[in-house]
């Protein structure tokens, strides 16, 4: 399994892939912005910034040549330091629960080397055991729980 970063004339599988995403977290939203717009579409709103904004990171996840997922990375960034953070994390039905989300997730802090903080929607139960598991492995227990925008997250450090 890869990390292939999204260049610009692969968006659109990226927003492909991206309306599979929204269709699963959409059980978890409760404030309306889980709705589809009049094209039946969720449609990312933030998915062009990938390409024209500083510190957006799109990769897909591959899986023996085949499109796994994806996942996207953000660094938030101030005049003292910067964090980084998933700002978006999908794996295809088909390939959950063999082991590729950690591999990736553990594969993308080491990319990304500094302080990071990971949340996840509060009623997405597996995102938090996800999470929980798989950055407590990384860091070996060496992670903080608090809130971002009142979501759960990790912060931890990627050396």
């Amino acid at each position: 399994m890869e990390l292939i970063k999204v260049s610009f004339d692969r968006k659109m599988i990226l927003r492909n892939l991206m309306e599979l995403y929204q269709y699963d977290m959409s059980e978890f939203e409760d404030n309306g912005e889980d709705d589809v717009n009049e094209y039946g579409l969720f449609d990312y709103m933030y998915l062009d910034h990938y390409w024209t904004e500083e510190g957006r990171y799109p990769f897909f996840i591959m899986q023996s040549g085949k499109l796994a997922g994806f996942v996207l990375v953000r660094e938030i960034a101030d005049s003292k330091s910067s964090i980084f953070s998933i700002a978006e994390f999908f794996i295809l039905r088909k390939y959950r629960g063999q082991g590729i989300g950690k591999k990736i997730a553990h594969k993308t802090f080491a990319m990304f080397k500094g302080n990071w903080s990971v949340s996840w929607l509060e009623k997405n139960l597996v995102a938090k055991l996800f999470w929980t598991k798989t950055i407590s492995e990384y860091t070996n227990g060496n992670c903080i729980e608090s809130l971002q925008i009142d979501k759960p997250s990790l912060e931890f450090i990627s050396y």
